[in-house]
């Protein structure tokens, strides 16, 4: 589906996960072509213009540290969490299962446990 096809709410909410997904997939050292890659390979599609500007981002926080590498062809830049980012991946992905585990919830029986 294209980013066109997508209602503005809808683009919200996955701008909320975009984060998530992202800090998912750099658990261990990864470059932003092959970040991007694996995220798409998973279904989660994200633009080129959205991936580098969110990876400076993070990285400026303190969430990512990175290293240019050349060893391997054309110089790459290597992204990876930081001590800090692997305390935050953790808080988030708690806090996305609680979230997930409430709408579930709230989608299937509109919040009502049956009581």
């Amino acid at each position: 589906m294209a980013k066109d096809d997508i209602p503005p709410l809808a683009l919200e909410l996955r701008r909320g996960v975009i984060v998530l997904a992202a800090l998912s997939q750099l658990r261990s050292p990864r470059y932003g072509y092959e970040l991007r890659q694996a995220l798409a390979d998973c279904g989660m599609v994200i633009e080129e213009g959205t991936l580098y500007p969110l990876l400076r981002r993070l990285e400026t926080q303190g969430v990512l540290s990175s290293e240019w590498r050349t060893n391997e062809g054309a110089p790459r830049r290597y992204y990876v969490l930081s001590a800090e980012g692997r305390r935050l991946f953790k808080r988030l992905t708690e806090t996305w299962y609680g979230l997930n585990e409430a709408m579930g919830r709230l989608l299937t029986n509109g919040g009502h446990d049956g009581r």
